[in-house]
């Protein structure tokens, strides 16, 4: 197998773009039903997570896309990691691990403090995989996403 590099998305690049709406889309569709909100973070992540002082990485194998994982800026010196999605092809690869890890250092390497995200109870696999990332959970949380019943942070 060839070597899995995590690359920050270059806005110029319609392939990563389109990877990067892709993998998100059918990631959340999958488990549950895509909202509003992930549709326009999907289609401008520019606008979403770039121009806010987030970043959005990329691993890849060659010119294939096997995940993506997204960090926008929330203030207080934190970030939240969202958009974390993994292709079905790539699926018990350990990319989510690797994606994961490459967010967190990016975070670190942005100044972040701290490091937040939403997810679902039912999501076994995600909630272990971020657990093992070192992410515990948070009690009494508000989210804008309807899907979102458990929040998790890191503090670096």
């Amino acid at each position: 197998m060839s070597t899995i590099e995590i690359i920050n998305l270059d806005p110029q690049n319609e392939a990563q773009k389109i990877a990067f709406k892709q993998i998100n889309y059918e990631w959340i569709n999958k488990y549950f039903k895509v909202e509003k909100g992930d549709l326009d973070s999907l289609e401008n992540p520019e606008k979403y997570f770039l121009e806010t002082g987030g970043v959005v990485l990329l691993a890849c194998r060659g010119d294939e896309y096997l995940g993506t994982s997204a960090l926008k800026a929330m203030g207080n010196d934190s970030y939240e990691l969202c958009k974390m999605g993994v292709s079905e092809a790539a699926r018990g690869l350990g990319i989510g691990g690797l994606i994961g890890e490459a967010a967190i250092e990016m975070a670190k390497k942005l100044g972040a403090k701290r490091v937040y995200l939403e997810t679902n109870s039912s999501l076994t696999p995600a909630l272990t995989l971020y657990a093992k990332l070192g992410f515990t959970r948070i009690e009494n949380f508000t989210s804008p996403y309807a899907r979102a019943d458990v929040a998790m942070e890191i503090w670096l």
